[in-house]
């Protein structure tokens, strides 16, 4: 999800909610305690250089049940945040704490944002050797082509 996305999703909100992975929500007394853009440069294993930014957001599950962050509330730290850090209409990445810092992608079911998984990936596999997976379609391919 870009930020622009939960922006329009926000200003249709009363309350909000985010469900983690399992199905379970975050605790509804949850805060956002940061918003930034989060920059990476790096070599991946082929020795390509890449660069990568997000919208980062850190929720934190406090013991301060008697605060609930509201929609209009999370859209203008939003805006600030734009205008301050200069953040572009990037994805967002959002970190939880669980056992450790988790991180997470961001969907929207119409009801609650979704924390998505996210996983760690070779970025050089034909560099590395690793195969790409074959795509197996009926009747799609060609006798001795190898796809089936």
């Amino acid at each position: 999800m870009k930020l622009s996305q939960i922006k329009s999703e926000l200003e249709k909100l009363e309350t909000i909610a985010f469900q983690l992975p399992n199905g379970e929500l975050v605790p509804n007394h949850f805060h956002v305690t940061e918003v930034g853009k989060v920059s990476k440069h790096f070599i991946d294993c082929g020795g390509t250089v890449r660069k990568e930014e997000v919208v980062n957001f850190q929720l934190w599950n406090a013991n301060d049940y008697d605060h609930r962050l509201h929609p209009e509330k999370l859209l203008n730290i939003i805006e600030l945040s734009e205008k301050v850090l200069g953040i572009e209409d990037l994805e967002i990445e959002v970190e939880y704490q669980a056992d450790t810092i988790g991180k997470f992608g961001l969907d929207f079911n119409g009801k609650n944002f979704l924390l998505t998984t996210k996983k760690t990936d070779c970025l050089a596999k034909d560099n590395c050797g690793i195969p790409e997976p074959k795509i197996e379609t009926p009747n799609a391919c060609a006798p001795g082509s190898g796809c089936c």
